[in-house]
């Protein structure tokens, strides 16, 4: 059997690590099997990894590779940034070549960022089987554009792993025949439970020193007495009305509570110094400004911190699992297992700062408490490549 995964931007990396690891130990598995028994009618697993080229930074693309044991791409595509359109068809363009050329058996795609789409599309065209890791999850929302690109490759693909209940009832509503819906589990935390200890054994003060955006003296927070903030969505930081109310909020409100440690995403950064709110930000020695942290990093600061306020969807799960209470600058989610009401460790606040700001106080008042949805075990990869192989 011959895969190509196909990844584009930093939450596919997290993703795909597992799958590969899995692939390998299936491979290492029957070459021990075939040695002591000198027969076998199962080939291995050939598997090439495609980089859309996306993230093409070192502090969103790179480092995660290094961290979480990825190996270097088979191939990098080289799409770089763009609007939508040009991400898409570009991948497009490029992808076609390559499994024109390699012609495998299956595509997998992961998540719903542009390369998802495009790696779905350009793979039934050349009638070539798709799998989708994380299918069915739904925001309900088509004004995101990763709503579009999960239903089209939902639509396309032959196998879809879901990594909950709620995805798959989504996919079942949807008129989706249940021999393509494979409950799997989720797959970011078989990335998780595999770095636990390296994330555990950081130091903040030293993820801090090595990542600080422009040096002045900070204390070093006290375990579980810091806020973690990341913000990354067009809503959120592309108009200076909404920007500048959650900015004030977080340097004036939560910073007199306690030390706030934000990883700043370009894209905010970008805005902060066009809405003349980096200076403002600045000023505040409570606030602890960093580049973009890698996923350890980020491990570590979310297993620390006392609330953790973010528009990541990643994020969400994480907390869950580690029981950070997690308040999500956003109306809607595609997770809604991760939150409060279903059980998990999160809330929907939007931009609206009121929200926000009883949302916070609430969080504030709440015991650290981890819990595990069914099958968030740390062996979805290994469920993913069984089922491959089932097919």
């Amino acid at each position: 059997m011959k895969i190509i995964s196909l990844v584009g931007a930093r939450p596919n990396f997290m993703k795909i690590a597992p799958f590969i690891k899995a692939i390998v130990a299936f491979n290492s598995q029957l070459q021990s099997r075939n040695f002591e028994h000198r027969t076998s009618n199962i080939e291995p697993i050939k598997h090439l990894l495609v980089h859309t080229g996306q993230h093409y930074d070192n502090r969103l693309s790179q480092t995660f590779f290094e961290e979480l044991g990825i190996p270097e791409a088979d191939i990098n595509l080289g799409i770089g940034s763009g609007t939508h359109a040009e991400q898409v068809g570009n991948t497009m363009i490029a992808f076609e070549k390559v499994l024109q050329k390699e012609k495998p058996d299956w595509v997998v795609v992961v998540g719903d960022v542009n390369a998802t789409l495009a790696g779905s599309v350009t793979a039934k065209k050349e009638h070539i089987k798709c799998a989708h890791i994380e299918a069915g999850l739904r925001s309900g929302d088509l004004n995101m554009p990763e709503e579009i690109n999960r239903l089209v490759t939902d639509r396309l693909s032959d196998l879809l792993f879901t990594p909950d209940h709620i995805s798959g009832d989504n996919l079942r509503k949807e008129g989706v025949s249940e021999d393509r819906i494979k409950f799997v589990g989720n797959i970011m935390i078989d990335t998780l439970e595999a770095n636990r200890r390296k994330a555990e054994a950081l130091d903040i003060y030293g993820i801090i020193g090595n990542n600080l955006l422009f040096e002045r003296p900070f204390k070093v927070p006290e375990e579980n007495n810091y806020a973690v903030v990341t913000l990354h969505r067009p809503s959120n930081v592309d108009q200076k009305e909404i920007f500048g109310p959650i900015t004030d909020f977080l340097t004036e409100e939560v910073s007199r509570d306690m030390p706030v440690i934000w990883p700043i995403h370009p894209r905010a950064l970008k805005q902060l110094e066009l809405f003349g709110l980096w200076d403002i930000l600045k000023e505040s020695d409570r606030m602890i400004l960093l580049h973009p942290v890698g996923y350890l990093e980020m491990l570590r600061l979310n297993m620390g911190a006392r609330v953790l306020l973010t528009d990541s969807g990643g994020l969400q799960e994480e907390c869950t699992i580690l029981g950070t209470p997690c308040l999500t600058l956003r109306w809607n989610t595609e997770r809604p297992v991760t939150l409060r009401k279903h059980g998990g460790a999160s809330v929907l606040v939007g931009n609206d700062i009121e929200k926000l700001r009883n949302e916070y106080h609430h969080s504030l008042m709440m015991k650290r408490n981890p819990v595990r949805p069914e099958l968030w075990d740390g062996k979805t990869a290994e469920r993913i490549v069984k089922e491959l192989l089932d097919y």
